[in-house]
């Protein structure tokens, strides 16, 4: 992603937007971790903290802004409503901040929940 300033030109890569993303989501009270779906077998898998990325998709759009995508794993017994508006506010406000750059929407996609 480009971002132009007065001062030049700004380039973010991808790997910074599913950085923070994955940091921002992953410090909301009651989100285990990041996951992802494998194809090999169906099931759901916890992502380690290097490999967030692998949860998170990010869309670029023309007029400098982003769409967030976000898969994740919560605790059991947590208001699922309430974590994942607690999460968009969140990654909202931290990309936003950090990159300069507009986010559109958060999509919260709970795949599981972690018993125990």
């Amino acid at each position: 992603m480009k971002l132009h300033t007065d001062k030049g030109e700004i380039t973010i890569s991808s790997e910074v937007f599913t950085h923070i993303t994955g940091a921002a989501a992953t410090n909301c009270y009651g989100v285990k971790g990041m996951a992802i779906r494998s194809a090999k077998d169906g099931l759901v898998h916890l992502l380690r903290r290097e490999a967030m990325d692998k949860g998170v998709k990010v869309t670029h759009h023309d007029d400098s802004s982003v769409s967030i995508e976000l898969h994740i794993m919560v605790d059991n017994g947590v208001n699922l409503m309430a974590v994942s508006r607690s999460i968009m506010s969140e990654v909202r406000y931290i990309v936003s901040r950090s990159t300069g750059a507009q986010v559109r929407n958060v999509d919260v996609c709970i795949d599981s929940m972690v018993i125990g």
